[in-house]
C-alpha cells in the first residue's frame, strides 16, 4: 500500500510485519448510518459503502481493526424523556440545555437534580460540548444499536484473513455523555467505564499509522480525536478519512477549533482516493 498526500508518502511492503496500521472506526450504527435510523445522519449510509470498499480493497494491509459502539439506556441525560418543563413537556430533540436554564428552572431533570447540576456546571467548566438532547437512539441491544450491515460484511472478510476485530462499548452510563471513544465527557469517579479507556490507549500507542473514520465527524469523532491528541503516548501517524465521516445537521461546525488543532499537530486530512493498494 502507498499512501499519497501532498508531501507525505508512505509505502507498506509487510505491514504486519514493519507497519502496525490500525483502524479506528467509530459508531458506525443502524441508529446513525441507516435511513431508517433514529439519529440518521444524511450521508453516512454513504460513508459506510466508500469506508466498506476501502477496507476490502485494503484488506492484506490492515494490522488491527477496532470499533467503537455507543449505547444507552432509554432513560438518559442525553434522551428527552429525562426531562420536562413546568408544564411536563419534554424537550424536542436537539434542545440545548444549560446549567443555567436548570437554575432558572426552564428545565428540570426527573431525578438526581444535584447530580445533573454537576455535571452541567463539569460541562461548562471543563469546555466540553453544550449538552443536547439527542431522540433515543443506540439503545443497548437494539436494531438501531447493531453495527451497519455492509460495513461488517467487509470487516468479516478481514477477518476471515486470520484477524480479531474489537469493539469499544461507551456511553452505558446514563448520567454521562459519552462522545470520544476514550472517556466520557465528564468522568464520574464511581464508574470506571467513565474513565479513561487505558487498554484502548494501550493498543492506539502500538499503532504506527491510526486511520479514523466514523459518525459522526461533528461529535463522536471529533471528541475522540481530541481524547487522542490528549493523549501524549499515542505518537502514531494520524489520518483522518474524511469522506468516511458526516457532521450531524446544523452542527457542522461545532468542532472547528478541534480540526483546527488537529491540522497543527500535524494530523492529515485524506481520502480513500489517497490510499493505494
Amino acid at each position: 500500500m502507498r499512501i499519497k498526500i501532498g508531501n507525505f508518502d508512505l509505502k507498506f511492503n509487510n505491514p504486519m510485519q514493519e507497519n502496525n496500521f490500525l483502524l479506528l472506526i467509530v459508531d458506525p450504527q443502524n441508529d446513525f448510518c441507516h435511513p431508517e435510523g433514529a439519529l440518521y445522519i444524511p450521508g453516512a449510509d454513504e460513508d459506510m459503502a466508500r469506508l466498506s470498499q476501502f477496507i476490502m480493497q485494503n484488506k492484506d494491509d490492515i494490522s488491527q481493526i477496532i470499533i467503537t459502539r455507543d449505547e444507552h439506556q432509554v432513560m438518559d441525560i442525553s434522551h428527552p424523556a429525562f426531562w420536562s418543563n413546568a408544564e411536563g413537556v419534554m424537550p424536542d430533540p436537539f434542545t440545548v440545555i444549560t446549567h443555567r436554564d436548570v437554575a432558572d428552572k426552564k428545565w428540570f431533570p426527573v431525578s438526581m437534580y444535584n447530580e445533573v447540576v454537576d455535571y452541567l456546571q463539569a460541562l461548562e467548566q471543563n469546555d466540553e460540548m453544550k449538552h443536547v438532547i439527542w431522540p433515543e437512539h443506540c439503545l443497548a441491544g437494539s436494531w438501531g444499536a447493531a453495527f451497519n450491515d455492509d460495513l461488517m460484511e467487509a470487516i468479516s472478510g478481514w477477518a476471515r484473513e486470520g484477524h480479531f476485530y474489537s469493539m469499544v462499548s461507551k456511553g452505558q452510563n446514563p448520567m454521562t455523555e459519552h462522545f470520544g471513544a476514550l472517556r466520557a465527557n465528564v468522568v464520574l469517579e464511581d464508574d470506571p467505564s467513565t474513565h479513561v479507556n487505558q487498554r484502548l490507549v494501550f493498543e492506539l500507542a502500538a499503532a504506527d499509522t491510526i486511520v479514523i473514520a466514523g459518525e459522526a465527524r461533528s461529535h463522536c469523532v471529533a471528541n475522540t480525536l481530541k481524547q487522542i491528541m490528549e493523549q501524549p503516548e499515542i505518537k502514531g501517524q494520524i489520518i483522518l478519512l474524511t469522506d468516511c465521516m458526516t457532521s450531524v445537521a446544523g452542527f457542522e461546525n461545532v468542532a472547528d477549533e478541534v480540526y483546527r488543532l488537529a491540522q497543527e499537530r500535524g494530523i492529515i486530512f485524506g481520502s480513500t482516493d489517497f490510499f493505494q493498494p
